[in-house]
């Protein structure tokens, strides 16, 4: 059974930075297409970022394009998203989510395995 624990949320002041982790254990990560998803309060869960398995192919949310950054570490089993210029919106819980496929997806259905999130909360 795969187990996703993501940590580096926090609170931070809007124009911050985060870098948010998320460890992966019992499959084997590099054969892992990895995602970050999230959810505002009172929102529906909502598409982050993708990563591939070399960490060459990735996809990004528009609203996150050029703020954030995901990447991985296959020698750590870990996925990363460094998030930076935050703004109030970005307030959200962050979940890591895992697939057993290289394809890009924005789809949660398509994630069959999932951290329990980290809190992200962004001040003025």
């Amino acid at each position: 059974q795969v187990s996703l624990v993501e940590s580096g949320g926090g609170s931070v002041q809007a124009g911050g930075s985060l870098r948010l982790s998320c460890v992966v254990s019992g499959g084997t990560f590099s054969n892992l297409g990895m995602g970050w998803f999230r959810r505002a309060p009172g929102k529906e869960r909502e598409f982050v970022a993708f990563i591939g398995w070399s960490g060459r192919s990735t996809l990004y949310a528009d609203s996150m394009k050029g703020r954030f950054t995901i990447s991985r570490d296959n020698a750590k089993n870990t996925v990363y998203l460094q998030t930076n210029s935050l703004l109030l919106e970005d307030t959200a819980a962050y979940y890591c989510a895992a697939r057993g496929s290289f394809t890009t997806s924005r789809l949660e259905s398509q994630y069959p395995y999932w951290g329990q999130g980290t809190q992200v909360t962004v001040s003025s």
